[in-house]
């Protein structure tokens, strides 16, 4: 037993040692941040819930999707809010010309409360 336990160490140690002395051997990959395409249209979303409920903070926002309508592109988000203690969900709903970006319609529709 002894004998395999040495046996197992000393392959491992021979296996890692390589790395230890010379660690720029290893390849490493770094990843760009890409920023999202809806990372724009998500602050938007932020800013008109922010302006309709000035007294809620926004713990967290997701995008719900994209779709592509004609000439026009619509976002979906989900904005959770807290207000007073009490937690509640917005949808918000961007429509806006996919060529020159102009927005055409912004729509918040508040969701079930939470307590």
């Amino acid at each position: 037993m002894n004998k395999f336990l040495i046996t197992v160490c000393l392959c491992i140690l021979f296996i890692f040692i390589p790395f230890l002395s010379n660690p720029h051997n290893i390849d490493t990959v770094n990843a760009e941040k890409t920023i999202p395409s809806h990372s724009k249209w998500g602050k938007i979303a932020m800013q008109k819930a922010t302006e309709k409920y000035p007294s809620a903070k926004i713990y967290d926002y997701l995008h719900i999707k994209r779709a592509q309508k004609g000439s026009y592109t619509i976002e979906t988000f989900k904005l959770w809010l807290n207000e007073d203690n009490k937690k509640f969900e917005v949808i918000v709903t961007i429509h806006f010309d996919t060529k020159s970006e102009k927005i055409s319609k912004i729509s918040l529709q508040k969701q079930n409360t939470h307590t």
